[in-house]
């Protein structure tokens, strides 16, 4: 007998070791519907976890339409892990039954499949979670150099408590200074400022040949980001900090973009990301007046969809969420619709600052400039919802270079990265309803009919037809049919020995399909395009002798693949 579902904790994160054994504990209690298979290798040798989700007795998931969701391809933002475990719990504990979404679950993994990664990079998430933490960015391979710093400070866990906080000194230079009502809570110093009590403040850390007088803060020797790795829109270093030596060359990377480019029936993708609380849609590179029109509408409906079902704001990319007016950044999200024409959101989990009832603000620039009266109410936040740990009162610690210090501030990693512990699991939960519709509006081939007409003797006419069931179109989106990346319906007649084709080839490609994705309105101008473009139709004409069986396929590179056999008689 299978073994009983796993009950898994969404307020903890999952070392790589416990994470296999859970993954391995839902394969095992359902078959059926989970197939755990390795995506790769990361650069320390770690298993790089895929589970693939369908029902196995309705066909093999490469024929199936296909939703890709990965997560903590960074290595702090470790509730991206958790938000893809809470719906691979959600997919397994609901198929086969009537409670709350589980109808949209059955057929969800009877008719699609659902690719998994809950983890793209082991080897960063392993480090933020290890006894004494360092928080990198991404990937733990020295990059650009392999060398260790010879000065400067390197940010660390100092006091071995799990934390790394911030560290102040006092100083009459400093740019830092309590503020007037809560001297917990450290303001900015006014211009021309002078004659108060200020502070210099850095990162915990450590310092290698100090001199007493200067310290800089050491880049990390891990310098890759694995989102800049990708093969859109890749640029060098100097252009894109962390984007590796040439596009795909971090294991990681290049185990996610062969798996997805061998597997054309993905037509949609969400990677989780922290934080902001905000749904990234594309593009990264242009404005929404550069993007295909048809592209940008259906792009906006379905991330209208997830805005509503999430309470997230979804966005543009390029618009609304730039790390600095003058530049881009590229990534998955670039790859996977500009080269693929797969749709395509980042999902950025969780907003420290709205949580603490601030609710006009920009997801990037607040964080730049922001009035004091929204750390108080953050700090307020602190003490009565996380019994004062997301920022840590200060308290004095002698350091080994600096002398006496104190330690405190922002705990950034556990309560501004991440959620606190009881909230990851209602953040995570935010997510599956709208990943279900993105799965189920996916193209979806199926037969209409397959007839056999006798012409007179041993001759036959042979006709299949088939329908785009979904919602979305066969190719998913323009840009797809503009990269010649999605092909339309093909049809194919697999003969026996016996059999003569008379007209017709043995495989042809026929044409595109439409989903029933209709104007929001029956007011919009009538769509130019054959009412029945969702369906096709492939002939042949054979002599064979009577009895014969045949197998007729038809498949379309994101529907999925159709089945039949028809008997000359």
């Amino acid at each position: 007998m299978p073994a009983p579902l796993p009950t898994p904790r969404f307020d903890t994160f999952y070392r790589h070791a416990e994470l296999a054994q859970l993954l391995q504990a839902y394969a095992d209690a359902r078959p059926d519907l989970v197939d755990l298979r390795v995506l790769g290798k990361s650069h320390e040798g770690r298993d790089i976890a895929l589970v693939v989700l369908t029902n196995s007795a309705t066909g093999d998931d490469t024929d199936k339409p296909a939703i890709w969701v990965d997560g903590n391809i960074h290595a702090g933002e470790l509730t991206a892990s958790t938000a893809c475990l809470y719906w691979l719990h959600q997919l397994v504990s609901g198929h086969g039954t009537d409670a709350d979404a589980g109808p949209q679950i059955t057929q969800l993994l009877d008719t699609r499949v659902v690719y998994l990664c809950p983890r793209l990079n082991p080897d960063g998430a392993e480090l933020a979670l290890a006894d004494k933490p360092r928080f990198i960015r991404s990937s733990t391979r020295p990059y650009p150099y392999d060398e260790q710093p010879v000065d400067g400070l390197t940010v660390e866990d100092i006091d071995g408590d799990g934390r790394v906080l911030q560290m102040r000194i006092p100083d009459p230079h400093g740019p830092w200074k309590p503020h007037p009502d809560e001297p917990r809570l450290l303001v900015p110093r006014e211009p021309g400022e002078f004659g108060g009590r200020y502070y210099r403040v850095m990162p915990e850390g450590t310092l290698t040949h100090y001199d007493g007088v200067q310290i800089k803060v050491n880049r990390d020797r891990e310098g890759l980001d694995l989102n800049r790795n990708f093969p859109a829109f890749w640029r060098q270093e100097f252009e894109q900090v962390g984007a590796g030596p040439y596009p795909t060359s971090e294991p990681e990377v290049r185990a996610m973009v062969d798996f997805v480019a061998k597997h054309p029936n993905i037509g949609a993708a969400v990677s989780f990301h922290t934080h902001s609380g905000v749904i990234l849609r594309p593009m990264g590179t242009v404005a929404d007046d550069h993007m295909t029109p048809e592209d940008l509408w259906m792009i906006k409906r379905l991330s209208d969809i997830g805005a509503r079902l999430t309470g997230y704001p979804a966005v543009s990319t390029f618009h609304d969420f730039k790390y600095h007016p003058k530049e881009i950044i590229t990534g998955t999200q670039d790859w996977l619709y500009e080269h693929l024409g797969a749709l395509f959101w980042t999902v950025e989990i969780w907003a420290p600052n709205k949580e603490a009832g601030i609710t006009d603000y920009d997801f990037v620039h607040w964080y730049r400039d922001h009035p004091p009266e929204d750390d108080l109410k953050l700090l307020k936040w602190s003490d009565t919802q996380c019994a004062g740990l997301a920022h840590v009162d200060w308290y004095p610690f002698r350091h080994p270079q600096l002398g006496m210090v104190e330690l405190g501030g922002w705990d950034r990693l556990n309560y501004w990265r991440n959620p606190p512990p009881h909230l990851r699991e209602r953040e995570a939960a935010r997510f599956p309803k709208w990943l279900t519709q993105i799965g189920l509006a996916l193209p979806k081939l199926e037969l209409l009919r397959a007839e056999v007409r006798n012409l007179g003797g041993d001759t036959w006419r042979i006709r299949m037809a088939v329908a785009n069931a979904g919602y979305l179109p066969s190719y998913v989106t323009k840009r797809a049919l503009e990269r010649k990346v999605a092909r339309g319906v093909v049809f194919e007649l697999h003969p026996p020995a016996g059999l003569t084709l008379q007209t017709g080839k043995l495989r042809v490609e026929g044409a595109q399909l439409e989903g029933h994705a209709a104007p929001n309105s029956l007011q919009a101008f009538l769509p130019s395009r054959d009412i029945t473009g969702d369906r096709a139709v492939a002939e042949w004409v054979v002599t064979a002798p009577r009895g014969m069986r045949l197998l007729l396929t038809a498949s379309a590179d994101r529907a999925g693949t159709v089945r039949t056999e028809v008997t000359l008689d």
